[in-house]
């Protein structure tokens, strides 16, 4: 097989800062995604992790959380001796997250650490990293800022990681960018979307432009449309407090799918450079045609909320039941919108997202519909001739497959859809790293491709705003669709897609 490598930056050592080191992010993702990146030799020499929390424990009882956590959630088995390898550069740091007198003790503490010549060495290089809430956000930033935090000495580099949900609106999103750009420059700032660290969303530029037949046909001469689609067969899941602030929109919409559409949608990059790729992206953000106004609005957004009903057998309870969420609440549980990209590649081509929870099943995908074969020959006397497809699986199971036409064996000529299957965990015979183990090596490398850019967010909340507007107006061209638990969603979205003679891809 020949191979191509393409050199990225290299991670560099560095003491990693984690705000709200107690909570769910820390135990689940990042301390299993750094454990594993030390399995696989990948971790640079030198790395220190100090948990910064409002709990009072010691640092031994901080370890010992972690292992049972790493334990459980770690993709690869805990090997004893790594474990205690990795756990010794792993230190706790108590303070409440306004008090500037704690960020003084953590830059005394971070001196210790720097000047540790016991073993290699952190080069005085710090990674900030926001796991805390988002209403803590300011408080933290502000406090590094007090505490000279933010600025690294010679020779090293101090840089923050934050979090989404970046803002809740244009207005709140443009306000925390201007707190983080007065402690940190943007070069340094780096806004983590895990969707941009799964192995197949990271392939979607390598299949378009590494292979000229489909750069070839990727356009509107060739495509009739593109569905996005993230099923979850799980509800709120106790959160219902956050998802009542949220919503399926502000939740997945806004960072996550709209990430996935930008990668599909945008122009070759000049180069592989961070901010070469992430001004293509911003440019299809621009390009998209706004929707404005409640008219335009019920045409081409569907929003919905889950009633009770059915998953594998089992009764699930309506949104409104679940735990601290009101019970007249119309926060939408499920998205379904019409986009375009008004720019001359994507001309009329329709772009179909979907996002909703308590659905059938679960997964994230990608889907690239063809226009028809011309009505002649094996097309002629058929009204539903199937369009090939290729399909991009983000989660679970990634990989790509393409759908298309084949004669059945046999004397008749019989025509069947067929696929070409291809999976990562098979071709490649390794699991996929977790999404958090790239990010945070791009991190620690200064490499931000995969995070989003200031003017990347707030244009994106610029374009749900008027959305979320509509929706709040109570105006009848916008009702709220309830759809059945279990179900692919409310009839409205399949009418979305069937006014314009097309219908969601079965998963």
């Amino acid at each position: 097989m020949d191979k191509i490598d393409i050199t990225r930056p290299t991670p560099f050592p560095c003491t990693i800062v984690i705000f709200g080191a107690t909570g769910d992010l820390t135990h689940r993702k990042l301390i299993p995604a750094l454990y594993n990146l030390a399995a696989d030799g990948d971790l640079p020499a030198g790395i220190r992790v100090v948990g910064f929390a409002r709990r009072e424990k010691t640092s031994e009882e901080f370890r010992s959380e972690l292992e049972t956590a790493a334990r459980k959630f770690s993709r690869q088995k805990i090997d004893d001796v790594l474990w205690q390898k990795f756990a010794a550069n792993i230190t706790y740091h108590r303070s409440e997250f306004g008090d500037v007198e704690g960020y003084r003790a953590l830059a005394s503490a971070l001196d210790i650490i720097d000047g540790d010549t016991s073993g290699a060495s952190t080069k005085g290089n710090r990674l900030f990293y926001l796991a805390a809430g988002p209403d803590q956000f300011e408080d933290i930033l502000v406090n590094l800022k007090a505490a000279g935090l933010n600025q690294a000495t010679p020779g090293s580099w101090a840089r923050v990681v934050v979090e989404k949900p970046f803002g809740t609106d244009f207005a709140s999103a443009h306000h925390l960018n201007e707190v983080v750009s007065g402690s940190f420059h943007e070069s340094d700032t780096f806004r983590i979307d895990h969707y941009l660290g799964k192995e197949t969303a990271q392939n979607i530029m390598v299949l378009r432009f590494a292979n000229s037949i489909w750069e070839a046909l990727w356009n509107h001469r060739y495509i009739d449309h593109v569905q996005i689609t993230a099923a979850e067969p799980l509800g709120v899941e106790g959160r219902g407090g956050y998802y009542e602030g949220a919503g399926a929109l502000r939740d997945m919409v806004q960072n996550h799918l709209l990430q996935l559409l930008c990668l599909v949608a945008m122009e070759p990059p000049f180069d592989l450079h961070a901010d070469s790729i992430r001004d293509e992206k911003v440019k299809v953000i621009r390009s998209l045609r706004p929707i404005v106004g409640t008219e335009a609005v019920g045409k081409n957004v569907i929003r919905g909320q889950y009633s009770a009903g059915s998953i594998n057998g089992a009764r699930v309870k309506a949104y409104r039941d679940e735990d601290r969420v009101n019970q007249e609440s119309n926060t939408e549980t499920y998205a379904a919108l019409r986009l375009h990209v008004d720019n001359w590649r994507w001309a009329d081509v329709p772009f179909y997202v979907r996002v909703g929870k308590r659905l059938p099943k679960g997964g994230t995908e990608i889907a690239i519909h063809f226009k028809s074969a011309p009505p002649v020959l094996f097309n002629k006397t058929s009204d539903s001739f199937e369009r090939d497809e290729l399909v991009i699986r983000i989660q679970p199971d990634e990989g790509i497959s393409l759908r298309m036409a084949a004669k059945k064996p046999g004397a008749a000529v019989q025509i069947e859809r067929v696929k070409m299957d291809f999976k990562y965990n098979t071709t490649f015979n390794k699991a996929t790293p977790e999404a958090y183990e790239r990010l945070l090596l791009d991190a620690m490398a200064g490499d931000a491709t995969l995070f989003a850019r200031r003017d990347e967010v707030e244009f994106a909340w610029k374009f749900i705003d008027e959305i979320e507007k509509a929706w709040t107006s109570d105006d009848e061209n916008v009702p709220l669709c309830f759809y059945g638990s279990g179900s692919w969603g409310p009839n409205e979205a399949d009418d979305l897609l069937s006014d314009d003679r097309r219908a969601w891809r079965k998963f």
